[in-house]
């Protein structure tokens, strides 16, 4: 009965749900993402370098059955994705970074009481000696 209890409170903690809420969103994400490269950005570039479709690029080493296909096309679509998810990642932590800056702003200390200045000394020691 250990065991389960002991997984239960492992289960529900904060850390876990978040981590649970984080790959679902970057599953969700990566297909946005996925979906930009394939259907918008890759179609351009196409278009830009000759109405080529990279995912048809190949380069076919050998012949018959146990020909090696090699499919740069599609790695090259891949570099893609990666850069855009990777550029995107970073704008959401310098966001992030960003506003914890803000809350972690300390407070200014107050000031320090300021002492007499040089003529209220100059003046209480003269009293002091006028008394004596």
């Amino acid at each position: 009965m250990g065991l389960i209890k002991e997984f239960k409170e492992f289960a529900v903690k904060g850390n876990v749900m978040d981590m649970a809420v984080g790959v679902i969103i970057g599953g969700a994400f990566g297909k946005i993402v996925s979906s930009l490269v394939d259907d918008v950005l890759m179609p351009l570039v196409g278009m830009l370098t000759g109405n080529v479709d990279f995912t048809s690029l190949a380069f076919q080493i050998g012949e018959g059955e146990g020909a090696a296909v090699l499919k740069y096309g599609t790695f090259i679509q891949n570099v893609v994705d990666f850069v855009i998810v990777a550029f995107c990642i970073f704008l959401m932590l310098k966001g992030i970074n960003k506003l914890n800056r803000k809350k972690e702003a300390p407070a200014p200390e107050p000031e320090a009481p300021k002492g007499p200045t040089q003529e209220e000394l100059l003046a209480e020691i003269r009293d002091l000696l006028k008394n004596k």
